[in-house]
């Protein structure tokens, strides 16, 4: 494994090795593993981040190597620098890079010309280390997700849900996504998808009646603050205790937080479910320390 771009370029065994590699190092946690001995990893965030970027220097020190974090007004890309030229210029500089941005080709390019491994730490199109943490909550919580059922409640179109879907690809069980008709996947993206375990519906007790998990994300995505008439179409898309009274006697609800309670979530059944949604968050450390030392490998 030399990147890790998306969740799509994915397979099962991949993903299920990553699972295996978190499980380890979750619980030998201060066991001095250090394969980034002596390596300076870059951290170019244009987002915001709480969770990635602490999780990410975290995971990075504890592995034996040192972060840089970046952000658009430390480095020549805030002014109009052209990606590729950052890429080949950090390249000849660091032994890795992790990017929080907006667009998904911004991260494949610095993977085809930088030379050295790229994680993807969050773009519009997917963010593939919350989905392996998510993943891994589950299998902590429920013993894996053969055979149960996966709600997600909210925007269906968003990098969350794109993940899922593939996840849900790749490794097979049940995904339900109940979004409003304005915010479904495309059918191109539906067509490239294939996957006929993933159902898209409009009614969000369908898609929770008889879910293990139920899943949700904030409604304005970053940099869609201002869309304040999208947000008007996802009010029956709360999770709330009458949502969950369709779901299995056994479910766990996740959030990638942050969340606005009152909004996608209710206060009531976040604190409820307090438990699963900050172990969630702290497996982001776990979860990207197994992809630190996949890519570190190479």
């Amino acid at each position: 494994m030399q990147h890790l771009l998306s969740i799509e370029e994915l397979d099962a065994a991949t993903i299920e090795h990553l699972l295996a590699d978190a499980t380890r190092l979750k619980a030998t946690r201060g066991s001095h593993e250090t394969p980034l001995q002596g390596q300076t990893w870059a951290m170019i965030f244009t987002k915001s981040s709480t969770r990635t970027r602490v999780s990410f220097e975290v995971g990075i020190r504890e592995l034996g190597g040192a972060p840089m974090f970046l952000s658009k007004n430390d480095i020549q890309l805030g002014r109009g620098e052209p990606i590729q030229d950052t890429a080949r210029v950090l390249g000849r500089m660091v032994h890795g890079i992790i990017i929080r941005t907006f667009a998904q080709d911004d991260v494949v390019q610095f993977s085809r010309l930088s030379g050295i491994p790229v994680i993807n730490a969050l773009t519009d199109d997917e963010h593939p280390c919350q989905i392996l943490a998510d993943l891994l909550t589950v299998q902590e919580f429920l013993g894996g997700w053969a055979g149960k059922k996966v709600a997600f409640i909210g925007d269906g179109f968003s990098n969350m849900t794109i993940s899922w879907m593939w996840a849900a690809k790749h490794l097979g069980f049940e995904l339900a996504v109940a979004c409003p008709a304005d915010y479904a996947p495309t059918s191109a993206f539906l067509e490239k998808l294939h996957a006929p375990n993933v159902t898209i519906t409009h009614d969000p007790v369908a898609a929770a009646k008889g879910a293990h998990v139920i899943n949700t994300d904030v409604w304005l995505s970053m940099g869609q603050e201002d869309q304040k008439d999208k947000e008007l179409a996802f009010g029956p898309f709360q999770v709330n205790a009458a949502l969950l009274a369709h779901a299995a006697p056994s479910h766990i609800v996740l959030h990638c937080l942050p969340a606005y309670r009152g909004k996608e979530i209710t206060e009531e059944v976040l604190e409820n479910q307090a438990s699963v949604i900050f172990q969630q968050a702290e497996n982001r450390l776990h979860a990207q320390k197994a992809v630190l030392v996949a890519v570190a490998k190479k």
